[in-house]
């Protein structure tokens, strides 16, 4: 499971638990789960998450050290982030099937990623930008910033 920031975070603002749930609306056991890596963020949720704290989700997942302020709402294009996969894809030089392998991951799901058919999973998007250094704000359009800490 990945580590996070999300205690750190929460402590900042001087928040418990029960208020960060409360705002995403599911059960503060839920989240504490999220919290203490014992189950993994749903994709929307770590937008929601990095919205909320207004910062770059590779800091939160704790990819980075590199703390951004990003600001605003994130508009979910599956379009968008479909190209960018694919787009990593063909810069590392892999098939769907190639990167799959290395993901751990059916090509098929990859496929409907990259045709902006279902949001990625967000187990599979931390293992991509881990494997290729491409940031998940990227990845997700939040910034334009390609690779991770830039």
């Amino acid at each position: 499971m990945n580590e996070n920031r999300l205690d750190v975070l929460k402590d900042e603002r001087d928040l418990k638990s029960r208020d960060v749930a409360k705002y995403l609306n599911v059960n503060e056991s839920t989240y504490s789960e999220w919290e203490h890596n014992k189950i993994p963020i749903p994709t929307r949720r770590i937008i929601e998450l990095a919205e909320f704290y207004n910062v770059n989700i590779d800091y939160m997942l704790k990819l980075t050290d590199t703390r951004k302020v990003i600001k605003g709402k994130t508009k979910l294009d599956l379009e968008l982030i479909g190209n960018r996969l694919k787009e990593i894809r063909q810069e590392l030089g892999l098939s769907l099937r190639g990167l799959g392998d290395k993901l751990n991951c059916s090509f098929s799901s990859l496929g409907s990623y990259e045709r902006g058919e279902n949001l990625i999973n967000c187990e599979i998007l931390m293992s991509l930008s881990k494997f290729s250094n491409y940031s998940i704000d990227y990845i997700l359009g939040r910034t334009n910033n390609k690779k991770i800490g830039k």
